[in-house]
């Protein structure tokens, strides 16, 4: 130790072959970024169902902890994480920053460089911890003694179930049916950390009864999950709330820890990208990567103008096909109305293995990114993304999660077309989580069993035709 203590340490960005950025435990983030604060125009109001106004926070307050209502609705530019949170983060936080130089070898790539944030060093192996524990957390202390939720492929679940023993709280957990069918050992890790988890739609609820007479066979979407878990918070005869994984303000905002780390740490590596690029289901990943980001943008502090780059399934392409309208964020109808990108709150999203990718509608903030031209978004079958996260897992060694395959896909979509251009952009993307729960789905892939589901215009023409009409909004 005494010979190793006078070897002088070498400055990361110094390294010419540099592979991995750590930043140490000190520097990670003490607040939370939210780009409310920053947008040029404001986001259109929620609105209530009933009244057809805007909600207040006493709409929110049966279902939602009050530090988590006040989060949803602050214009404050950052947020304090409480040192509760920051102690959990600690067990992974601040994650790594990859340059994936065997992926641009394999891409026979000379001059576009590809970076990824990777988030599957977490306890559950994807970014959804980072607002489970804050969620937790809130809740706690505000004498919640139970958590009603949702999931698609099970990530946030076992996120949920991770953070809620972590506070001492119980956790009801709805899970959709086909992801549930297709990544069985989701459940047992959620029963783990003493979670409950039930196939959506199930016999629990009114709503899931009501689905299931009408198809035994349903293979569940996230907005009936959703339906079912906001009827079980508001019928509990626990102190229970409900807890979302993505899409809201508050979800989203708890996941900028992602892009200040990145930030950061790309100036470790002497770099700051021309392109980013994120999977979007709900949103919560690819805003917890892009927005400080693009907050930078919005404060005239970027070095240079990027591109952001939203990778959807082509099986549920809410923001290259979805209409951009108010709508419900569940199909029961029992949600307020937010201003989206949305297929319809009753169309089914076909059964592709990116179960968290399967939702009907987009985070109303990347929404209205979209809609004032601060991001672009395009669609990719799911065995085109497979392909480039098995091309990814052999060169950089992590077998991504189908919703990541999607990032990888964009990502490498991105060098490919700068290569053809001779151009040299920097290219960062987020890799969400690991894939080491969805061996199902790469054994299909690997078998050349795995099906690319055809996207139905008719059905989301159905859909949108039961959309609310807002007057006035």
């Amino acid at each position: 130790s005494v010979l190793l203590s006078k070897v002088p340490l070498q400055p990361q960005s110094m390294a010419a072959d540099q592979v991995k950025y750590f930043l140490d435990e000190k520097d990670m983030p003490t607040s939370w970024y939210n780009i409310q604060a920053d947008l040029p125009t404001p986001l259109p109001p929620v609105i209530h169902p009933g009244r057809m106004d805007p909600i207040g926070p006493d709409d929110l307050a049966p279902l939602f902890a009050p530090e988590l209502i006040k989060q949803e609705v602050s214009l404050e530019r950052y947020i304090e994480i409480p040192k509760e949170v920051q102690d959990v983060y600690r067990q992974w936080r601040p994650s790594p920053l990859y340059r994936a130089r065997n992926l641009e070898k394999a891409l026979g790539l000379d001059g576009p460089k590809i970076y990824y944030k990777y988030e599957g060093v977490s306890p559950t192996g994807s970014h959804k911890p980072n607002t489970a524990v804050p969620q937790a957390y809130y809740n706690k202390i505000a004498g919640t003694e139970k958590l009603c939720t949702e999931t698609g492929a099970g990530q946030w679940g076992c996120s949920l179930a991770y953070a809620g023993n972590a506070f001492g709280l119980e956790v009801e957990v709805f899970q959709v049916a086909i992801s549930k069918k297709m990544k069985p050992m989701r459940t047992v890790y959620m029963q783990t950390f003493g979670a409950a988890c039930h196939a959506s739609p199930s016999d629990r609820t009114e709503v899931g009864k009501k689905i299931l007479a009408g198809d035994p066979d349903c293979p569940g979407s996230l907005g009936i999950a959703i339906s079912e878990a906001v009827e079980a918070t508001v019928t509990s005869d626990k102190k229970a709330k409900y807890a979302l994984g993505s899409v809201l303000n508050h979800v989203l905002m708890h996941q900028t820890v992602i892009g200040q780390e990145a930030i950061t740490q790309m100036e470790m590596a002497g770099d700051y990208p021309d392109v980013l690029v994120g999977c979007t289901g709900g949103g919560s990943n690819f805003g917890g990567l892009c927005f400080p980001f693009i907050g930078q943008k919005f404060r005239k502090e970027a070095p240079k103008p990027f591109r952001v780059v939203a990778v959807e399934p082509a099986a549920c392409p809410t923001l290259t096909k979805g209409k951009y309208a108010y709508d419900f964020g569940d199909t029961g109808k029992m949600t307020p109305l937010m201003k989206t990108h949305t297929l319809g709150h009753l169309f089914m999203p076909a059964p592709d293995h990116a179960g968290g990718l399967r939702y009907h509608a987009m985070s109303p903030i990347i929404s209205h990114l979209k809609e004032i031209g601060e991001l672009e978004a395009v669609a990719y079958k799911q065995t085109e993304c497979f392909e480039a996260g098995v091309l990814f897992a052999k060169h950089e060694g992590i077998i991504p999660a189908p919703e990541a395959n999607h990032a990888v896909k964009g990502a490498i979509a991105e060098a490919l077309a700068a290569k053809a251009a001779g151009t040299s952009p920097v290219i960062l993307f987020g890799l969400c989580g690991h894939g080491h729960f969805d061996m199902m789905a790469y054994e299909k892939y690997n078998e050349g069993k795995m099906v690319d589901h055809e996207f139905s215009d008719q059905d989301m023409a159905l859909a949108l035709a039961a959309i609310p009409n807002v007057p006035g909004y």
